[in-house]
């Protein structure tokens, strides 16, 4: 979509939610965040006031699934919704949790059913319209199981084939939907990667590939090409070789 002026954005007090809340920060510009942590919130509002835009805040976890539906409903009724970025999403280590099954759970209740929460209830009011437009956040470890974070890379996995499958169902209804698949991008989950990332990006320049792939109504925004390149080729290797190669280049062990 060209020039959003409602954007609703998960996940916004850091990272690539923060980045690309950011870009679109300006007079005229409605932005609605949301985000678990009050302070980086609040600090991330004032920024983008000052950019003259204004801005709705609410600290709301993605995993409550009335109060995301009730949320939306209630902004959608004073600024009726745009675009929707469905952004939020952990990753896990080891460590983190006592067991597969917790670290399992948590992950997916973020990175899955936290995008689910989002979308349903953006995907109810912009049919009643006929328009509008839907980011869902994969990776491009949504593309290939990687030995370095398992977990992570099948929920990722999950929101991808979701959101084709939505843009397939919803382009003749006029809604936009597009998969979002970075590589590894500055955020405070690869903050604390303690393997290699190849092709490492930092989160400005992310959120700009973002918002021009937005702007274009790419069913895939994935980035940056080299790594897009590399996924691609290992999806058709033996999976036994592909494994192989990147488990040399990251680290194995890691949910």
């Amino acid at each position: 979509m060209i020039d959003p002026k409602n954007i609703l954005i998960t996940g916004a007090s850091s990272g690539i939610g923060q980045e690309v809340a950011l870009l679109y920060a300006k007079e005229g510009i409605n932005l609605v965040i949301t985000g678990r942590n009050k302070e980086r919130l609040l600090a991330t509002a004032k920024t983008l006031e000052e950019k003259g835009a204004g801005v709705i805040v609410r600290v709301l976890d993605v995993t409550d699934q009335k109060a995301m539906a009730a949320f939306i409903a209630e902004v959608d009724k004073k600024t009726p919704l745009d675009l929707v970025i469905a952004n939020a999403g952990i990753g896990v280590q080891s460590g983190d949790f006592k067991t597969l099954d917790e670290a399992a759970k948590a992950t997916f209740e973020v990175n899955v059913f936290g995008v689910f929460n989002t979308v349903h209830p953006a995907l109810a009011v912009m049919k009643e319209r006929g328009r509008g437009q839907i980011a869902l956040l994969s990776s491009l470890a949504g593309y290939i199981g990687l030995p370095s974070s398992p977990i992570y890379s099948a929920s990722k996995n999950a929101v991808r084939a979701y959101g084709e499958s939505l843009r397939a169902i919803h382009a003749p209804r006029g809604i936009e939907v597009n998969v979002i698949c970075p590589g590894w991008v500055r955020s405070r989950i690869t903050d604390r990667n303690q393997y290699q990332m190849p092709f490492f990006m930092e989160a400005p320049k992310a959120a700009k590939i973002i918002v021009k792939g937005l702007a274009k109504n790419k069913g895939r925004i994935a980035f940056p090409w080299p790594m897009v390149a590399l996924i691609k080729f290992m999806t058709i290797l033996p999976i036994s070789w592909a494994l192989k190669i990147l488990g040399r280049v990251t680290m194995r062990g890691r949910s």
